[in-house]
């Protein structure tokens, strides 16, 4: 009866974050596939912080435990390093009180790392007490990330070296998220690692001239806020105007594009170092500065009038940019008050965190997307340009080892190295915005092509799938 019992039981399957399940998009995604294609139950440990997308909320078969973010921040002023110890033996506790005591017995853990410590040991310490499975997926090594604020030779970062590797190696199955990184795991840590690439879910797709209307209107306000002094974008607040938006105006209840817009930028961030915030900022001012020296323009214009005329209809070759940069970090106020004393006249930003549902209309509406991450460790991919391209964004991206396994150059986006590289190609283009740039609209429908070639779903069915089944077994 016991053995009938078992056979007929849904498996179950433990996802384990030891981060904002909200902000670990790829964990949501697994989450989901593990319940709709591999038909588990699903339990997510995770901290709390930013709601998961909606339709994990809703799924019946997913259920969330939430654990509490350790702030030991007293302690933090007084020593760097204790701080560390004792936050790791807090999280190993919780984790295994969690892994152990507070879900039901799964037959599958599967942890996203980094962080790797304590998580792996908390992960392979539960899995040997509850005769469970225990599934990596590398999206990057901690202990590279670990190495940008202490540096690859301290003790520390040397030390969760030798733990990640140690207890890496002791699972049962591996995912990573690119070749040079499988490559990496085969060589030097004796792993050897499924390649799932990451691919945006259905959701992320291009958005209707109608989705992009309800948006801006949701979105009006912020839009509308300059962060510091007026800028050329929060002048378009001065007339309430109910039809219309910065970008579109509805006409006896059609909706149009004005053609006197701005540029819509996106750039998702985590406001980390391994994201160099400045090269941004510096491009966007070089951009304002040859613009203002290609028309002729004085410094002693009238940017007051000037705003005006652009809002009444008056175009120019080059347009006005809006950067709207979404995410949360211990860096965003920095950059922000760095933004904030920024002499602009065609350029504005806004800093802004949407929701999981919001967040692929932003990305279908916009123009260019821009990706800052150059990888602690050179290995990993920026799951922002997977998710831009699913709503056919194309991408301007920092350039480091493995980002061409992604960004295919002059096809679906452009490589960047320094802030005047990545001027000179928002100048070349948004040259003629909105109808006349070829070279945008090009890479636009390459990005759209490499959006809609693979999504999620297809790609863990084929790779993560046939893994999950042999390691359960």
């Amino acid at each position: 009866m016991a053995a009938t019992a078992e056979a007929g039981r849904r498996k179950r399957a433990a996802v384990v974050v030891l981060g904002d399940i909200g902000r670990s998009p790829r964990m949501q995604y697994h989450s989901l596939s593990l319940a709709n294609q591999a038909g588990m139950e699903v339990d997510i440990v995770a901290n709390g912080g930013s709601d998961p997308h909606l339709l994990l909320r809703e799924n019946p078969s997913i259920r969330i435990h939430e654990m509490k973010t350790i702030q030991l921040t007293g302690i933090s002023k007084i020593s760097g390093a204790l701080t560390l110890v004792l936050k790791a033996a807090i999280q190993l506790i919780l984790l295994i009180w969690f892994l152990c005591f507070k879900i039901p017995r799964p037959d599958v853990f599967i942890v996203q790392n980094p962080p790797s410590v304590p998580t792996l040991a908390a992960v392979k310490l539960a899995s040997w007490l509850r005769g469970a499975k225990f599934i990596v997926d590398w999206h990057n090594f901690g202990y590279t990330l670990l190495g940008l604020s202490h540096g690859r030779s301290h003790i520390v970062v040397k030390i969760y070296y030798w733990f990640e590797r140690h207890f890496g190696r002791m699972a049962d199955g591996a995912f990573c998220v690119t070749k040079a990184m499988k490559h990496e795991l085969a060589q030097n840590w004796g792993i050897n690692a499924t390649v799932l690439y990451d691919q945006s879910p259905e959701f992320f797709h291009p958005t209707s001239l109608e989705e992009k209307h309800e948006l801006f209107s949701r979105l009006g306000n912020s839009i509308c806020s300059a962060m510091g002094n007026a800028d050329c974008i929060s002048v378009e607040k001065e007339v309430e105007d109910r039809n219309a938006t910065v970008f579109t105006r509805t006409v006896e209840g059609e909706i149009f594009l004005k053609p006197n817009r701005p540029a819509l930028v996106v750039s998702s961030t985590s406001w980390t170092p391994d994201e160099d915030f400045s090269i941004l900022l510096e491009a966007a001012l070089m951009y304002d500065r040859r613009v203002a020296a290609i028309l002729g323009e004085e410094d002693s214009i009238d940017e007051g009038q000037l705003w005006i005329d652009i809002k009444n209809g008056k175009q120019f070759v080059y347009p006005r940019l809006l950067f709207i940069i979404t995410g949360k970090g211990p860096d965003r106020k920095k950059y922000e008050e760095q933004i904030k004393r920024l002499k602009l006249r065609r350029v504005a930003f806004r800093t802004m965190w949407l929701s999981s549902e919001d967040y692929p209309f932003l990305l279908g509406s916009a123009d260019l997307g821009v990706s800052l991450h150059t990888s602690s460790s050179g290995l990993d991919l920026p799951m922002k340009v997977v998710d831009m391209f699913g709503c056919g964004l194309p991408v301007c991206a920092a350039s480091f080892s493995c980002i061409e396994e992604l960004v295919k150059i002059n096809r679906n986006g452009l490589l960047f190295s320094t802030s005047s590289e990545l001027a000179d190609e928002l100048m070349m283009l948004f040259k003629g915005f909105p109808e006349e740039c070829d070279v945008l609209k090009s890479l636009k429908a390459g990005a759209l092509n490499t959006g809609s070639s693979s999504k999620w779903s297809t790609e863990w069915e084929t790779y993560a799938l046939p893994l999950v089944n042999q390691v359960i077994g």
